[in-house]
């Protein structure tokens, strides 16, 4: 038995002595440091820019997307500033994209568009990064360390829209993305802030009737939506009928002026409603003549409303209280400050 274990403690020294091939998955390169590569992978690596983007665009053809980001990634680390740099940085883009890594995706199409602008594929790039974001808009999770589903975020989708149009505002997608920024705020129910995205769009793109209009009108959109959340606060209300005014005004052959001509009328009626609850706030404290006034107020803003006429009413019943209420005293005038009696003896 003692002879059968010493043999084979011999033929184990002996295997372990001679030389024979091992799989290394972890491979570290001057210059490039370590990257992971499966058994027979290595097979993509290349001594000159051109034929090592042809072994990443092969390998994406294949879609072994793994090894074609690797090999895209090389080209980008050992040859920045050769003519295959951009096309491998997009295709580092497609190769995160391909495998479902949206975010990483994003940020390699940014480096390409901030660090290769005069790319061929420029306005490619950009349309996969709007349709990147246009993801995220509709309710897609960013992930946590790139991997895992952790949350949606509406202000992160706002900041890739805003790379994209401060990348090429006055490209189509440019335009487009301005608008998204309003449509995520919506979702966010910040109603003033998407009110101000679509203000932008129409400042930017006056020139463009097309867009102007929509931005325009999606202002008011966002500005009535504010007022309807609000109670004693009716200065949205204010600002959607200016928009709508506007818009009227600017675009009077567009189909939506009707919209805008209802949406104005019920502005008027939510501003006189929010005109009488501070009325009723004020005469509940018995301040008089600020009761009044607001009551006047629901009459001048609305007056063929229900409202209008219980103001009126509130306005007769309040007359006498509002004459025997005293008016507020002028405040004095100040003293003048008495001069130094040095100043004097001088």
């Amino acid at each position: 038995m003692n002879k059968w274990l010493i043999r084979l403690a011999l033929v184990m020294v002996c295997w372990l002595a001679l030389p024979h091939r091992c799989p290394a998955p972890l491979v570290y390169r001057p210059g490039e440091g370590w990257s992971y590569e499966a058994v027979g992978s290595g097979k993509w690596v290349r001594e000159r820019a051109k034929d090592q983007l042809e072994a990443a665009q092969q390998a994406f053809d294949k879609k072994q997307y793994g090894t074609a980001l690797r090999a895209a990634q090389r080209v980008v680390k050992k040859w920045p500033l050769s003519d295959f740099a951009a096309p491998a940085q997009f295709l580092i883009g497609r190769s995160y994209e391909a495998r479902r890594m949206d975010e990483r995706s994003f940020k390699a199409y940014q480096k390409l568009v901030e660090k290769y602008p005069k790319f061929d594929k420029f306005p490619e790039t950009l349309q996969h990064q709007y349709d990147i974001a246009n993801r995220f808009l509709a309710g897609q999770w960013f992930k946590l360390w790139g991997f895992i589903p952790f949350f949606p975020s509406m202000d992160k989708t706002v900041e890739m829209y805003e790379k994209i149009v401060k990348g090429a505002p006055y490209t189509p997608i440019g335009q487009e993305s301005q608008m998204k920024i309003g449509a995520a705020r919506e979702k966010q129910k910040d109603y003033p802030k998407a009110a101000k995205a679509y203000e932008q769009a129409m400042y930017r793109y006056f020139d463009q009737p097309k867009v102007a209009s929509e931005a325009l009108f999606k202002a008011g959109l966002a500005y009535n939506k504010q007022a309807k959340k609000s109670e004693y606060d009716q200065s949205a209300a204010g600002k959607a009928i200016s928009a709508f005014t506007d818009f009227k005004i600017l675009y009077k052959d567009d189909p939506r002026v009707e919209d805008a001509n209802r949406r104005i009328v019920e502005l008027k009626t939510e501003q006189a409603r929010g005109s009488y609850l501070v009325a009723r706030f004020y005469e509940r404290r018995h301040k008089w003549q600020g009761a009044s006034i607001y009551y006047t107020d629901v009459v001048h803003k609305d007056p063929n409303s229900k409202l209008a006429v219980q103001a009126k009413q509130r306005i007769v019943a309040l007359a006498p209280r509002v004459k025997a209420t005293p008016p507020p005293k002028e405040p004095k005038a100040p003293k003048a400050p008495r001069e130094d009696k040095k100043k004097d003896q001088k």
